[in-house]
């Protein structure tokens, strides 16, 4: 596997990842109890509100795993699924640089 290339798209994963959890940041602002908005347009906010936390978390926890990931290139063992030892495909590290785990053991 080609170091260089995987480190690149890691880099662009993680400044990827940062810009989204700043997106989410500002969208997952406290609902204000305000009088023109309706029961129902409320409800509608707060549930709009949930799922925008809820990516939040996501991009929060992949950018903690990119950023081990960082960190584990540097070791042995690099591209070895965490659990079969067996070797990760290329195409699911350039997609998914966060794997840790080969296709079948991540099931």
């Amino acid at each position: 596997m080609d170091k260089t290339r995987f480190i690149e798209n890691l880099e662009a994963e993680i400044e990827k990842t940062l810009s989204k959890i700043e997106t989410y940041k500002e969208m997952a602002g406290p609902i204000a109890p305000d009088n023109a908005i309706g029961r129902v347009s409320r409800m509608d906010a707060i549930v709009s509100k949930s799922i925008v936390d809820d990516a939040l978390r996501e991009a929060q926890n992949k950018l903690s795993q990119l950023m081990a990931m960082k960190i584990k290139i540097h070791e042995h063992g690099f591209g070895l699924c965490t659990k079969c030892k067996k070797p990760i495909p290329e195409k699911r590290l350039l997609l998914m640089p966060q794997s840790m785990y080969c296709v079948d053991c991540s099931k």
